[in-house]
């Protein structure tokens, strides 16, 4: 009974569960631009400091051209997807010592890159879908070190290249 609603839509709203559940507030566009075309422009920004020791302050902007292999909006898709944004991180502990020193020093910096990207999306009505995505590429990541916050000297200014996992979601999405 929704077969065609899809490919009816334009504008689609969307808010990714996963960034709500790392604490950054989010929003994203996905313009229709032909029968099997799109172009997803998200973004995350989060402004809050924990406390004195934890920062966790960021933003990132990722627009993504989208391939539909049925019609757009509808069914799996391929994306080439950008990616830029700053952090201000301190005083966390992550699993699996992706950042050793993090519970012990402040990062601050940028990053920029590019990747590449597999989806799904499931038409749950006339106006609305739920989305997964998941994504690989290429991050160049500025940064410079400080021992606590900026309190102590600069330890460390350098860069890093890093190639992995890029994009995360599962969001709902509203169409206009």
């Amino acid at each position: 009974a929704l077969a065609g609603v899809a490919s009816a839509q334009k504008v689609g709203i969307k808010n990714n569960l996963l960034y709500d559940a790392a604490l950054t507030p989010n929003l994203g566009f996905e313009f229709g631009l032909g029968k099997k075309t799109s172009l997803d422009v998200s973004g995350g920004y989060n402004w809050y400091d924990i406390d004195d020791t934890k920062h966790w302050k960021h933003w990132i902007v990722q627009p993504e051209f989208r391939y539909w292999f049925c019609e757009r909006f509808n069914g799996s898709f391929l994306g080439f997807h950008a990616h830029g944004g700053e952090f201000n991180l301190s005083g966390f502990d992550f699993p699996f010592d992706i950042i050793s020193d993090l519970k012990e020093n402040l990062y601050e910096g940028s990053f920029y890159g590019a990747g590449i990207s597999f989806g799904h999306q499931w038409i749950l009505g006339k106006r609305w879908n739920l989305e997964a995505v998941v994504g690989a590429g290429y991050a160049r990541i500025e940064y410079e070190k400080y021992t606590c916050e900026k309190c102590g000297p600069l330890l460390e200014k350098s860069h890093t290249n890093y190639w992995g996992q890029t994009k995360a979601g599962v969001s709902f999405i509203f169409f206009l």
